[in-house]
């Protein structure tokens, strides 16, 4: 934990009321400040008791806090640090350490993930009981999305018309096993605006889910950043909210690397779908998409790499949609990368407090930028019992403009 960066806040309270964890409890040490203040107190001496721990685990990492402070505190950095602590310091219960496993052999790895697809389907059938054996298995039965239809995608994918660019795409974890249509959807955008899209076959996990928990990321790291120095590219494209921000974070991750890690993850342009797609400027003609959407700011889109106007500029532009925005749309859905899997009860809580709001909208679809808010705001409709709402991806929706589909193309599986 840096003391620097501990220092930086003055305790004013900006942070309180975009505090997810703030806003559910109302509890001092379950908010970006009083946190700080624990980590504060770790740093002159005193060790990481299991309350402390619990008050750290109970962060979502969404960093709406980050956004809110006057001071630039660098909260999104601390947080990071402070878990790596917890995790070197802390022995949490064996049934704990055993789910944290489960969750971190499985996740990181497509061939894993695909292997286990239809066990995980088949679970959401004996979801009472696994909530009874542990409630994060419950929670992984519950969050597991309607089976897709398989898309295998080429190593590259040509320009339509006069080639602009050449962008490599990551193709993500949780989004090529369980969202493929969204991987095929922006390789099908980023073509129809003039881009060459190199699709590494064997790339493998960006380290997402390990930085934002405060376990070992560079290994991971390192190896996208190669497959794709590899590839030739002038930017990654990417489109999942979590794996962008990661891998915005490599230079830091690696600035104490030696052989020149932190230089090559500079050198790399990291971008998302939406942020590019308006860097490059539209070419392809958009045709009349007649449907309502809401859009949900996943947090580390909006928060943690700023891209708010862009996907919403993006979506007024098509002829006929009409885009209406949700309440508290700062405030975490509860998803928060494997949040929702070790703290299931305060992310059930905060994913039923944003389906509320998202059914209150009454569009026809919901558009989010990242797998897990689409699973967890789902989940949360379905448990609502108030009917449910279509959900697709940004690029879908560019998608079914571009080619003409019609709204009835969204939320397909």
């Amino acid at each position: 934990m840096d003391p620097e960066l501990i220092t930086d806040c003055v305790h004013c309270g900006f942070c309180l009321p975009t505090c997810p964890t703030y806003v559910l409890w109302g509890e001092e040490m379950d908010s970006p400040r009083g946190r700080i203040h624990l980590m504060s107190q770790h740093v002159e001496g005193t060790p990481v008791t299991p309350e402390m721990a619990g008050h750290f685990d109970a962060c979502l990492g969404c960093m709406a806090c980050v956004t809110a402070c006057p001071s630039g505190v660098r909260y999104d950095r601390l947080i990071e640090q402070t878990r790596a602590v917890v995790e070197r310091e802390h022995v949490r219960a064996p049934e704990e350490r055993a789910i944290r496993e489960l969750v971190f052999a499985l996740f990181p790895y497509r061939r894993r993930l695909r292997a286990l697809r239809l066990p995980m389907r088949l679970a959401t059938r004996l979801r009472p009981l696994l909530e009874r054996v542990h409630p994060s298995l419950g929670a992984m039965a519950e969050l597991v999305p309607p089976p897709a239809r398989p898309v295998r995608l080429p190593p590259r994918v040509h320009a339509v018309g006069r080639r602009r660019a050449t962008v490599g795409m990551l193709v993500g974890c949780v989004q090529s096993q369980f969202f493929p249509q969204v991987n095929a959807a922006t390789a099908r955008v980023l073509a129809l605006e003039g881009c060459d899209v190199v699709i590494p076959p064997r790339q493998g996990c960006c380290g997402a889910l390990s930085l934002h928990s405060g376990r070992d990321a560079r290994r991971f790291a390192k190896a996208t950043i190669e497959t794709f120095e590899r590839a030739g590219v002038e930017a990654v494209v990417v489109n999942v909210a979590g794996c962008g921000s990661s891998m915005k974070e490599y230079a830091e991750v690696l600035k104490d690397e030696p052989g020149g890690w932190a230089e090559r993850a500079a050198a790399l342009r990291v971008r998302d779908l939406a942020e590019y797609l308006v860097e490059l400027g539209p070419v392809a003609p958009r045709h009349p998409l007649p449907v309502t959407v809401a859009y949900h700011d996943a947090c580390h889109l909006a928060h943690a790499q700023g891209v708010r106007s862009q996907p919403r500029e993006l979506l007024r532009a098509i002829p006929g949609l009409e885009l209406r925005e949700i309440a508290e749309s700062a405030v975490c859905c509860g998803s928060a990368g494997t949040y929702n899997l070790f703290q299931p009860g305060p992310a059930r809580e905060l994913g039923d407090r944003k389906a509320r709001h998202v059914l209150a909208t009454r569009a026809d679809v919901l558009v989010s930028a990242n797998p897990g808010c689409s699973m967890q705001i789902a989940a949360a409709m379905r448990r609502s019992g108030e009917g449910e709402m279509r959900v697709a991806h940004t690029a879908e929706v560019l998608d079914a403009s571009l080619r003409g589909l019609g709204a009835r193309a969204l939320g397909g599986r």
